[in-house]
């Protein structure tokens, strides 16, 4: 059952998207909210799981992952099922590479949508040739060259 979220819940999980590493103290003054408020609500919103996990956001050109791509994948649907295998599976194996950064499976003409970040075009060509495309029961691939990203 959906829990609901009120305008404080909404100010607090606003400052988070964007401050994950603030402390109750700075988001309360941020927000104009007494700090045992905001503790008891993101206790509460993580309870509930509408906070699920916190994370960091990467300038990926100084770690040597300034290429990024998207790769739409399209399955072979008759393979997998002979195989016993499905699209979990393949976003599964898709998904254990360090440079696939995440995988989804969507519906339409393509199967998944893989996001993938590497040093440059070179590593990409390596990657997506041997690795990406041999993966049994992948189709067909298409890139989508990121060429500016907010």
């Amino acid at each position: 059952m959906p829990i609901t979220i009120d305008e404080k819940d909404k100010k607090i999980l606003e400052v988070l998207k964007e401050h994950g590493d603030y402390t109750t103290r700075q988001i309360a003054k941020k927000t104009l909210l007494p700090i045992t408020t905001i503790h008891h609500r993101i206790q509460k919103l993580k309870k509930e799981k509408v906070i699920t996990r916190y994370t960091i956001e990467l300038d990926n050109k100084k770690i040597d992952k300034g290429f990024s791509s998207y790769i739409l994948i399209s399955v072979n649907l008759p393979l997998l099922k002979q195989k016993k295998k499905t699209q979990y599976d393949i976003a599964k194996e898709v998904g254990k590479y360090d440079f696939v950064e995440k995988v989804d499976i969507v519906s339409g003409g393509t199967d998944l949508i893989a996001l993938v970040r590497v040093k440059d075009v070179e590593e990409f060509d390596k990657v997506l040739l041997s690795k990406l495309q041999q993966i049994e029961g992948i189709e067909k691939t298409q890139s989508l060259i990121v060429i500016h990203s907010n």
